[in-house]
């Protein structure tokens, strides 16, 4: 609690606006959202390295460099100016080390020049919580994949409790690094994931691959090392690999993903993450909650990256319910997980 907060009854009767910054990774990302949900803007711009994956030091180089001219485009956008906003969340964790603290620096100044509350934010949370505000999804099962996390979890006893991760390296990693080794290079409105769908949607030929499920995890390591020296030697087309490879890897998503939804007997599944626009990867968990008599929702294209908006709704409820970030621990969290968090906004 800081000086400053007030419950939402006791507030000004002008609409309640959060400003979110996302900087885990390659995105810096704005977002502002009011107190009821309404997304105002969800602006970004994102780090494209010349070669290879995301550098956390130049990313964050980025970001600092293009912080004013988004957060300027956010507001912009909105219609909205400084004055507007009653807080300030951002992205705490996990993520880059120097890509998160060059978020919570911006944060942290805004707060500090507004004299308003600064909200630190899991930002595996955000991914769950816009994914719900988006769809109306009221207690799903959820498959929550991106570049720096596969995760299938579900609310439990105050926390979204994890049933299932990646041992290894998340699905979107995987897709984006067997992309660069067959020469496909990012563009900023195409990441490499989508290059790879986008082949795959070409490919006829399911080559054998490993399958690796261990239980309710998986592991995609030795299934992209085994990709990658089929690649070299030449006998198949990319088409085909990146079709075997989503194949093989949506598959094991899909396949813990049942197993949660049946033991939890919960009556929805939630896709959301960066790698929840592959079509493909929809197409098999519609069949999945068709099977169940489940609900299936994805979250919009538009906010399955990583986004500010995600981090503003989330600031919002952690806010509402009297949770405030005093700046002197508003330190980041590399390793924040997301089953460490008590989301009391949850019922």
């Amino acid at each position: 609690m800081v000086i400053g907060w007030r419950p939402l009854h006791e507030q000004d009767s002008k609409q309640q606006i959060s400003l979110g910054i996302e900087t885990t990774a390659d995105d810096f990302g704005v977002g502002l959202v009011g107190f009821d949900g309404e997304i105002l803007s969800n602006v970004f711009d994102v780090f494209v390295p010349e070669k290879g994956g995301i550098h956390p030091r130049e990313a964050a180089r980025h970001h600092a460099k293009v912080a004013q001219k988004v957060i300027s485009r956010a507001f912009d956008e909105a219609g909205k100016t400084l004055k507007d906003v009653s807080i300030i969340s951002f992205s705490q964790g996990p993520g880059l080390g120097p890509c998160l603290r060059t978020g919570a620096t911006a944060a942290r100044a805004l707060a500090a020049y507004l004299k308003i509350p600064l909200v630190g934010v899991n930002h595996c949370v955000a991914h769950i919580e816009i994914g719900k505000l988006a769809t109306d999804a009221q207690d799903p099962v959820t498959l929550y994949v991106s570049g720096g996390n596969t995760i299938v979890s579900a609310f439990d006893a105050g926390r979204y409790r994890v049933f299932g991760e990646t041992l290894d390296i998340a699905i979107g990693n995987c897709l984006d690094v067997f992309a660069r080794r067959a020469g496909l290079r990012r563009e900023p409105s195409l990441p490499l994931g989508a290059l790879v769908e986008k082949l795959a949607k070409q490919g006829k030929e399911l080559i054998e691959l490993p399958y690796s499920v261990k239980g309710m995890d998986l592991s995609f390591s030795g299934l992209l090392t085994a990709t990658e020296r089929i690649l070299e030697t030449g006998k198949f087309s990319v088409e085909d690999l990146c079709f075997s490879l989503q194949e093989v890897a949506f598959s094991m998503l899909a396949e813990i993903t049942e197993r949660a939804l049946a033991h939890t007997e919960k009556r929805e599944i939630l896709l959301t993450g960066g790698v929840a626009a592959n079509e493909r990867l929809q197409e098999m968990l519609a069949v999945i909650a068709q099977d169940h008599d489940s609900r299936f929702c994805v979250v919009p294209k538009q906010y399955a990256l990583d986004n500010g908006a995600m981090i503003a709704w989330t600031g919002i409820l952690a806010y509402l319910q009297g949770l405030i970030t005093p700046i002197e621990k508003s330190m980041v969290r590399l390793k924040w997980r997301l089953d460490d968090v008590e989301a009391s906004w949850v019922r």
